[in-house]
């Protein structure tokens, strides 16, 4: 899963597809959306020295829409086969638990939530189709997915093209900054975490 190895293998079209099935598909949830991001943006960097290049022009407008049609069809599957699918038991991959976690967090914030899931993964996968089961309205939802698609896909892959056209041979140190991301991303699924068992012990 490392996201340099990926882009390699995948270019911009295995990119795009990567963003919409970690969006969009349930079982993408695992798929490493904001490194991926952040690699694809220092990679289009001018100067940096990795040989896998990418273009800026293909891959912003590309991780947008993939991000956007992606959440859009986890609403959808939530609103037309949610309840079924959500009551399935427990298996190897799908955990109620994420199930559970999304539900929660759709229900504290609407649309807030919708823009703010795109930044804590597994969330951002089940969150879509809690909002469809949830019949949040189309117009809403899609409202709140748009900017936070901007937000996430456009954001993330700008810092880490900033990153690569101001600091010289900063692709070098690849690995230790996907590595500092993967961490940072998981962070709010931990402190969430760690809140509920003190909750459930208090």
């Amino acid at each position: 899963m490392d996201p340099r190895h990926l882009i390699e293998v995948f270019g911009t079209v295995g990119l795009v597809a990567i963003i919409f099935a970690e969006t969009g598909l349930l079982l993408g949830f695992f798929l490493p959306g904001d490194s991926l991001l952040f690699t694809a943006g220092l990679l289009c960097a001018p100067g940096v020295s990795d040989p896998v290049h990418l273009n800026l022009a293909l891959v912003l407008p590309g991780v947008f829409v993939a991000a956007v049609a992606g959440a859009q069809t986890g609403y959808l599957i939530g609103q037309r086969a949610g309840p079924a699918l959500f009551r399935r038991p427990d298996s190897r991959l799908f955990k109620r638990e994420y199930v559970d976690r999304a539900e929660e967090f759709f229900a504290r914030g609407g649309s807030r939530a919708v823009v703010l899931a795109r930044f804590v993964p597994v969330v951002r996968t089940f969150l879509n189709p809690a909002a469809g089961m949830a019949r949040m309205p189309v117009r809403q939802f899609t409202t709140a997915n748009l900017v936070g698609a901007l937000l996430w896909a456009g954001g993330v892959t700008v810092a880490g093209y900033g990153l690569g056209k101001s600091v010289p041979n900063v692709d070098r140190y690849l690995l230790p900054i996907v590595a500092v991301i993967g961490v940072l991303s998981v962070m709010p699924i931990a402190v969430e975490v760690r809140r509920n068992r003190r909750a459930t012990k208090g």
